[in-house]
């Protein structure tokens, strides 16, 4: 089997694939103080909670937007599943060139999206990831990585309203039953919601308009967008697992025969 870890700003999402079937996906949250014995103990227990054994993992795969937890991570791997894990970096095999102004700038969880949108949606695609930060990167016809744009994430926006403002409270995430808010919490679930499909759809269509390309497919991955995708037409497709599996096609590419 196959374990591919995702590490985000916020959460550590885990998928266990036995060939290319995702067997079930798990969360930790980021925390940068663990150790490498936490990091290892915690992974074996998820596994073993869900009826996975360790031992039945042979290979992992990492791409990480927290360098500062990579030590203790992957030193916990190697000490408790017995494996030396495939980051994905500059020089690995993905399949997709990058022809931004610089390369080195596009984080691995991107290249990664992009990889799992262009091989199972096709090109041109735009690929929307929303997580901490909201992105929609722009994958051509043949598998060029051309653009990408960063926004805040929904509950980013969230965060800083409640936490910037003395009296409003945090608030569950979702869509109010009608933009006509009439008291605190809805009003702030309109404002965040409505104001990310808004943002969503202008985007997308700006990037429709200047790149160029017809029929272009969008794809939408991320915890909370499909709360985004089930409210607007410019979104083609929604695939919570988009991450996950861009990982397990890219260690594919990047194996070594045992």
């Amino acid at each position: 089997m196959l374990l591919t870890i995702d590490v985000g700003n916020t959460n550590i999402t885990l998928g266990v694939f036995e060939n290319e079937t995702l067997k079930g996906t798990f969360r930790m949250t980021t925390k940068r103080s663990r150790t490498s014995d936490e990091y290892g103990f915690n992974i074996c227990g998820i596994l073993e909670h869900r009826n996975i054994m360790p031992q039945d993992i042979k290979d992992v795969i990492i791409a990480s937007v927290v360098p500062d937890i990579m030590h203790s991570l992957t030193s916990g791997i190697i000490k408790y599943l017995n494996i030396k894990p495939i980051i994905v970096s500059a020089g690995i095999k993905t399949g997709i060139r990058i022809v931004t102004e610089n390369p080195k700038e596009i984080g691995p969880d991107r290249i990664v999206d992009a990889v799992a949108g262009y091989e199972q949606y096709g090109g041109p695609i735009i690929v929307v990831d929303f997580g901490t930060a909201t992105t929609y990167d722009l994958i051509g016809e043949k598998g060029t990585f051309e653009a990408g744009i960063t926004a805040p994430g929904i509950e980013t926006a969230g965060r800083s309203l409640w936490g910037g403002a003395a009296m409003l409270p945090a608030i569950e995430i979702r869509k109010p039953k009608s933009i006509l808010a009439q008291e605190t919490i809805s009003s702030m679930q309109a404002g965040l919601v409505y104001g990310a499909i808004g943002q969503t759809e202008y985007i997308v269509q700006k990037i429709k308009e200047e790149c160029g390309y017809d029929n272009i497919k969008v794809v939408a991955t991320g915890g909370l967008g499909k709360i985004i995708a089930d409210e607007t037409d410019c979104i083609d497709i929604y695939d919570p697992d988009l991450t996950l599996t861009g990982l397990r096609l890219i260690y594919n590419k990047n194996r070594k025969v045992k």
